[in-house]
């Protein structure tokens, strides 16, 4: 693909963090300190990216499992990870079936350990009192973060669990690979609303940021705009000719450039496009298309200005959502599993395959 020289980033202008030995495929920001966490195989790091030297120090995190008296390393992936909200503890998913939780010194505070098999997806609320997790043995777990206890185990799915978000410090939606919906609550022992309606795989669901819509989207190759308020989708977009990997909302809200514009949404495809949805409308406003192999990863900036996206044909692209013109682009090393944005929306970290997790800050641009 040929690109405009000027809005390529130079290889000096970033900063690459290594020391994993196989591919990365998940990595987040710690909400309140420059502290960057990235999940590979058998291990967590944390990279502290306050050092402006460009010399960041690690921790290893590593996931063991007990055998006998001793602790070995599991070897397998890390699948998951994130920071609770104060950006003190560090949460980790593996597909040795156990939850981790960690303190930001390395030591572990808990082990999470009800799934039978992988865990694929887990997520703080937004109190920061709760964890959920989702696995391959098709169940759902509210963990206490305090205790590392659990609190409930939801098993209505049928097949893998593929992803959970909150939709609010009690509440949440979950989506499988056997093409149901389900939202239940804390102490409900049955999903308090059930959304039918992919013919296939439902690879993640989000709720927008006033938590009254629920998107999602497939491997049946649509996006699909759920309500509580009824049980048929608000929209049924037929919105790309390849599987559908992932989607996120664009920030509303006094932060944002403009709070009152339609609510926005946007959508990573194995057809090597991102598009951006007018969700009032069920419209498709802009595809992007810059990339030529499947995107695994979009993230909007914190203020919604901008949109990052990270794809197997190992380049980063940053948009600007109002004109939707690329404005920065850098090739990495490896094909990219995970692009994001530090809380400031100043730095774009992403993952690669190569073991390699680096950093772009927008401010030497």
């Amino acid at each position: 693909m040929e690109l405009d020289s000027s809005i390529e980033i130079p290889a000096e202008k970033t900063t690459i963090l290594k020391g994993h030995d196989s591919e990365v495929f998940m990595s987040a920001w710690n909400p309140t300190t420059d502290l960057l966490a990235a999940g590979s195989r058998s291990t967590a790091r944390i990279w502290d990216m306050a050092d402006s030297s460009g010399c960041a120090s690690q921790l290893i995190l590593k996931h063991c499992i007990q055998k006998g008296k001793t602790e070995v390393s599991s070897n397998i992936d890390v699948t998951s990870l994130g920071w609770n909200p104060a950006g003190t503890l560090l949460a980790t998913g593996s597909f040795d079936g156990y939850g981790r939780i960690w303190m930001t010194d390395g030591r572990i505070s808990s082990i999470l350990d009800q799934h039978k098999g992988p865990i694929i997806c887990l997520k703080w609320n937004k109190r920061g009192n709760y964890i959920l997790s989702a696995g391959i043995d098709k169940t759902i777990v509210i963990w206490d973060a305090a205790s590392g206890q659990c609190n409930q185990k939801f098993a209505f799915h049928t097949e893998p669990a593929l992803d959970v978000d909150w939709r609010s410090n009690s509440s949440f939606a979950s989506c499988s690979t056997d093409k149901f919906i389900h939202v239940c609550r804390l102490g409900v022992d049955r999903p308090v609303k059930s959304f039918q309606g992919h013919t296939n795989a439902v690879n993640a669901i989000k709720w927008d940021p006033q938590r009254n819509l629920l998107a999602s989207c497939s491997d049946d190759m649509t996006l699909k705009i759920w309500s509580m308020k009824q049980d048929t989708c608000v929209h049924d977009i037929q919105a790309h000719n390849k599987e559908i990997y992932t989607i996120k909302w664009s920030p509303t809200g006094p932060r944002t450039a403009n709070p009152n514009m339609n609510l926005i949404l946007a959508s990573a495809s194995c057809d090597s496009t991102v598009r951006l949805w007018d969700v009032e409308r069920g419209a498709c406003i802009h595809t992007l298309t810059k990339h030529t192999e499947p995107v695994y990863s979009i993230a909007f900036s914190p203020d919604g200005k901008y949109l990052a996206s990270g794809s197997l044909d190992k380049w980063v692209h940053i948009y600007s959502t109002q004109s939707h013109q690329l404005i920065h682009s850098y090739k990495g090393t490896g094909r990219i599993f995970d692009v994001f944005w530090n809380s400031k929306g100043d730095k774009v970290g992403a993952s690669a395959y190569d073991g390699h997790v680096f950093v772009l800050d927008l401010r030497k641009l």
